[in-house]
């Protein structure tokens, strides 16, 4: 069974409702690591070897957060900023992560209706994942094709919980998924 690694990360994950129970049900399947960023480096301080030895044994990362101000929440980026170091997942001899899948699953407070370019963000939702697809093509990782919860706020219990069965069976079958 592949492993999965989880980089959760939200900065007020007491209010969550949508990204809390989807990472509680995540957490207990067999063979899903899950790292709460926020509750492990209160501090931002991160433990760089420690981040980087869970990613060499994962054979899928997943970086699940709600999308703040059209990117990842402030501590991811420091993630990524210090973890995915040239040299060691990208660059030369940078091949750490070569071959792994990147799984981005995000959730917006926006309707799907509010990316469009009509919408309010005046922008469909994709034009804001080259910065995540360019991080799993720099480090030669494999893009697989996001899952994203649009209006986690307003939606209702039966598409939340269909949300959720989807995303424990993709994260149950992968690498099929793709």
């Amino acid at each position: 069974m592949p492993k999965v690694l989880i980089l959760y990360a939200h900065p007020a994950a007491e209010l969550s409702r949508a990204n809390k129970l989807m990472i509680e049900a995540a957490a207990r399947l067999p063979g899903v690591v899950v790292t709460d960023l926020y509750e492990r480096y209160p501090d931002f301080i991160i433990d760089v070897a420690r981040e980087q030895a869970l990613l060499e044994e994962a054979d899928l990362v997943v970086m699940q957060h709600p999308i703040h101000w059209y990117s990842m929440p402030a501590l991811q980026k420091e993630w990524v900023d210090l973890v995915l170091a040239r040299g060691w997942a990208f660059g030369h001899d940078g091949n750490a992560l070569r071959g792994k899948g990147f799984w981005l699953v995000a959730s917006t407070g926006g309707e799907p209706e509010a990316y469009a370019p009509q919408g309010r963000h005046g922008h469909p939702f994709a034009e804001f994942l080259p910065p995540y697809q360019q991080t799993a093509r720099l480090c030669g990782m494999r893009w697989i094709e996001p899952l994203i919860l649009h209006g986690a706020h307003h939606v209702t219990p039966v598409d939340f919980q269909r949300h959720v069965e989807r995303y424990l069976d993709l994260l149950q079958r992968y690498p099929g998924h793709e």
